[in-house]
């Protein structure tokens, strides 16, 4: 296989592996890996879910985090 890729990019690439003390190939093989991994790992949303999905209207300038933060505050009084 022949991979072509910028000098600079495969210099600091290079660095990037010594410093954290692995191969240059390692490192390109467990990125791909997990670039594909994420492909498999992909959730699938449910029907259930689905039908869920915007069957709660809130006012656009309702704020959640504030919600949260009172609700905390309420329950570690």
């Amino acid at each position: 296989m022949t991979l072509n890729i910028d000098k600079a990019i495969i210099t600091e690439a290079k660095e990037y592996a010594k410093t954290h003390k692995v191969s240059l190939s390692r490192l390109i093989e467990r990125y791909l890996a997990s670039l594909t991994k994420k492909e498999k790992n992909k959730i699938e949303i449910t029907p259930l879910v689905k039908s869920l999905s915007g069957v709660i209207e809130l006012d656009k300038d309702y704020d959640y985090r504030k919600d949260y933060a009172d609700y905390l505050t309420e329950k570690y009084k």
